[in-house]
């Protein structure tokens, strides 16, 4: 039997049309209703397996679900969640699929909205996981395989409710970690919101006359930069504290790097080096 009879996923583009892809591969869920603002996309959405119906109406596409994922970008979450409750059916879970936590997770513990609904319940999550591509037709059903996924509960947060929002993490194939939403974000700052910016600005740096030279080094490394502008305009100001520190830790380290090249300490640089190996071959392909 599934795990819900009826989940509705907000945002039905890279990530929120993995998780249909999953929920429908893995039997979680009966029903999967995709919620977007164009029918056409939802309608290649359902074509492409990724949900099982779709609706612009989003009133309507929350109407029975017994989970609601909400999957856009970080500045929609909230006023989308605190639209959505009051139409919500008792025991609604929601959860949400954004690359920052805090600043979500306090301002909903806090929201009139949630708080006058004792009987629906939000739990904060971000998968990660993830593509320099967007779109439902990028969604892949194993995405989410073997990919950590970090649940950020508060003392707020209903112990079932969080329960069952791991499970589900984990019937997607996802090894499911919790943390405080503070601690995501500060760490989550250190392992993609600054390696993004980094990537974003080794490719500015190279003249577009040199661009013809590059190889796979440059475009492993400089990948992700073709990640959406406006996506992550809305992550790195809602995390900007901790981007700016691990900027600061970084930069300490580069200037460690180039003050060892210029004086000739070949040991050094060849130290750090190493330590950059030793950290990769641990994560591994």
């Amino acid at each position: 039997m599934p795990e819900f009879q009826q989940i509705a996923i907000l945002g039905v583009g890279l990530i929120g049309g993995s998780i249909g892809l999953a929920a429908r591969k893995y039997n979680v869920a009966a029903k999967v209703v995709g919620i977007g603002r164009s029918q056409e996309k939802l309608s290649r959405a359902q074509r492409l397996g990724c949900i099982t119906e779709g609706t612009t109406d989003w009133q309507a596409g929350i109407r029975g679900a017994d989970l609601v994922v909400v999957c856009s970008p970080v500045e929609s979450i909230v006023p989308m969640v605190e639209q959505m409750v009051p139409f919500c059916q008792p025991g609604t879970i929601i959860t949400d699929a954004g690359s920052t936590k805090q600043e979500i997770v306090d301002t909903l513990h806090t929201s009139e909205s949630i708080r006058g609904r004792k009987d629906v319940y939000f739990v904060g999550s971000h998968p990660m996981a993830g593509s320099d591509k967007s779109g439902a037709e990028h969604s892949v059903a194993n995405l989410f395989q073997d990919r950590v996924t970090i649940v950020t509960p508060v003392a707020e947060t209903d112990r079932t409710a969080q329960a069952t929002v791991r499970k589900f993490w984990e019937s997607l194939g996802s090894t499911v970690m919790e943390m405080s939403p503070a601690q995501h974000d500060a760490s989550v700052a250190v392992t993609s919101h600054m390696p993004h910016v980094i990537a974003a600005l080794l490719a500015a740096s190279t003249p577009e006359a040199m661009l013809s030279l590059t190889s796979t080094g440059w475009g492993d490394t400089t990948r992700i930069a073709a990640g959406d502008i406006e996506l992550w305009r809305q992550i790195l100001t809602t995390n900007r504290g901790h981007v700016l520190q691990s900027l600061a830790n970084f930069e300490k380290l580069l200037t460690a790097f180039r003050a060892s090249l210029e004086a000739g300490q070949d040991e050094h640089w060849i130290k750090l080096l190493k330590q950059g190996k030793h950290h990769r071959d641990i994560v591994g392909s």
